[in-house]
């Protein structure tokens, strides 16, 4: 009776190990996969890359209009919390009858306008120039119809595709998108040279805020 009652002492210790061990492999190969997950995925060819979550979330951007600069528009913009040295008062730089604007938010904000009419395929224009040119990989952060947001890499010396006077590796980021008020085709971007992720990001949900005055 002892001698069963040992065995099935053992044998129970040996299921409960069973148990255990098969737990603790799902479990890691959960929280691999979770970690993975949260991390940044690669590329066909082992880059890493960018992902950007645009939301409706505008906590430190304030609204301003743009009616008195010829634009029946209103767009959110950072605010002096959003901490990138923005100014409390936006700056708008127009010249009258011009069909361009800078709105100047501190000195590492700059979103640039342009009225483009009836011409409403611009999105897809600046698309196309991005795939012309040989000088800089694209990598598409947002690609949507009325909106993109990319990072720009020169291509280094030692690639395949590269100039032999580029030696020094340089990213950026850039967005470029276009909106209709009125029938008018606005088309807003960054700047050529781009800015830092986090700018570009402020400056997508600014774009993605352009909407008709009230």
């Amino acid at each position: 009776m002892i001698t069963i009652y040992i065995e099935s002492l053992d044998q129970m210790k040996k299921t409960n190990l069973k148990r255990f061990l098969s737990f603790s492999l799902v479990a890691i190969i959960f929280f691999a996969f979770l970690l993975s997950s949260c991390g940044e995925a690669a590329d066909s060819e082992g880059n890493e890359k960018d992902t950007l979550t645009l939301d409706e979330d505008y906590y430190e951007f304030k609204g301003i209009s743009l009616k008195e600069y010829n634009i029946p528009a209103n767009i959110m913009l950072p605010d002096e919390t959003a901490n990138i040295g923005a100014s409390t008062k936006p700056e708008i730089i127009h010249a009258e009858g011009d069909f361009l604007w800078d709105i100047v938010v501190g000195p590492n904000f700059s979103l640039h306008i342009e009225d483009f009419g009836d011409i409403t395929n611009n999105v897809e224009y600046k698309k196309e120039e991005l795939k012309k040119q040989d000088i800089f990989k694209i990598n598409y952060l947002v690609n949507e119809k009325d909106l993109i947001v990319y990072k720009r890499s020169l291509i280094v010396k030692g690639s395949k595709n590269a100039s032999s006077k580029v030696g020094v590796k340089h990213d950026s980021y850039h967005v470029y998108g276009q909106k209709i008020i009125n029938g008018i085709a606005y088309a807003l971007s960054s700047r050529d040279e781009g800015y830092e992720k986090m700018i570009i990001e402020l400056m997508a949900k600014s774009i993605k805020s352009f909407k008709p005055s009230k």
